[in-house]
């Protein structure tokens, strides 16, 4: 709304300072800690994070409106070279790193936080980790620079999910909405039903995936060069270093690895729920020999709400990252012919989480998306 009146050049600038704003989630346990210590208020400071991600961007992005900038073709060149871009998303790294640690200090800190409050604060801290560590990682990961790669990795080991730095790409990506891939969610199914298969499927899948591609470079799976050991070996010894910075603070070792792992569950979880969002109902048609038709924007959500799109670096433009996996997140663009939300990222999780909701508002939509097809609904 708000943004398209603006020139079009002018509406790319704010853009692409306006991906900064993912700063913002890295900084609410710091503003949590900081005005509600002493404060009667301190349980519900304790959960901002939270309230910031789903209750006020929500919000937000029904003020602002739609975003209009879809970049032409001929833009694409520049805005990949604009190496902004690339190391924003790569600083996600060390600031997430920082945020864990500082978070940890706080939480021992904030002594009259009630048990609410400290549970409050570890499941913001996995929000922030889901908004910065998965999504940026996700992003990383589809380049093909080995900074890029690695920063991706090694985000996504901050919160014990490495695995998906191979089972997304060499699983999901060839496999999306098919009954083969686990985080494409069947129509119908509940949320509930979809996560734990989810979990198992994923974690398994990776190691799969990744004895074969080293098998076909004579590897072994147990070799130095399963990066998968690596990416876990990783998530481990921060844990452990959490552990040991929280008895230096005073607290037990234990409580440090809990809220490493914590903090973990609950942003990997978030991703999931994602991932159910993005592909509900959605299927590719079997073709007569036997292979799944090409991916394309067809089968992802699309959304396009401007506020959302800056938080995570245009993930809700989903359609076109499936169809063209490789494209940065600056150049991804808005297809209306792809099935469409009718929320951003945000709410949609809201109501995910609320099974006969989501299937009251879904299920029309995509039985109306594929009312001139004679295969049965949700069928794969």
């Amino acid at each position: 709304m708000l943004l398209q009146a603006l020139k079009p050049s002018t509406a790319q600038t704010i853009k692409k300072y306006g991906y900064c704003i993912f700063l913002i989630p890295l900084l609410m346990p710091a503003f949590s800690y900081y005005f509600g210590q002493g404060s009667e208020y301190s349980t519900a400071y304790a959960w901002s994070a939270l309230v910031l991600v789903y209750v006020v961007v929500p919000i937000l992005d029904l003020l602002l409106g739609k975003d209009p900038v879809n970049p032409e073709v001929t833009d694409e060149s520049n805005l990949n070279k604009d190496q902004f871009y690339r190391y924003l998303a790569i600083s996600a790294f060390p600031l997430y790193l920082i945020c864990l640690f500082t978070t940890g200090y706080f939480l021992i800190n904030w002594t009259e936080l009630t048990i609410a409050g400290q549970i409050g604060y570890v499941v913001s801290m996995g929000v922030v980790g889901g908004v910065i560590a998965i999504n940026v990682g996700h992003e990383l990961i589809h380049k093909n620079t080995k900074l890029e790669q690695i920063s991706g990795g090694l985000l996504l080991s901050l919160v014990s999910y490495g695995g998906f730095k191979i089972e997304h790409v060499y699983g999901h990506h060839v496999n999306v909405s098919t009954p083969l891939d686990a985080s494409s969610s069947r129509f119908n199914q509940g949320l509930y039903n979809f996560l734990p298969n989810a979990y198992i499927h994923n974690f398994l899948n990776a190691w799969k995936l990744q004895k074969t591609r080293l098998a076909k470079k004579g590897h072994s799976l147990l070799s130095v060069q399963n990066e998968l050991i690596w990416y876990y070996a990783f998530s481990v010894v921060i844990s452990l270093i959490m552990g040991v910075f929280f008895m230096v603070l005073g607290a037990e070792f234990w409580m440090g690895v809990a809220f490493f792992f914590a903090q973990s569950f609950i942003a990997f979880t978030l991703l999931e729920i994602i991932n159910y969002i993005e592909h509900y109902g959605l299927h590719r048609q079997k073709m007569n020999n036997g292979k799944y038709e090409r991916v394309n924007i067809e089968h992802s959500w699309n959304s396009n709400y401007f506020l959302t799109n800056m938080f995570l670096f245009q993930l809700q433009r989903h359609s076109d990252h499936h169809a063209f996996a490789a494209r940065r997140y600056q150049v991804l663009r808005h297809h209306e012919e792809s099935p469409q939300l009718p929320f951003g990222y945000a709410t949609m999780f809201m109501i995910a989480l609320v099974p006969p909701l989501w299937k009251a508002i879904m299920n029309p939509r995509v039985k109306d998306y594929y009312k001139h097809e004679d295969k049965t609904v949700g069928a794969h």
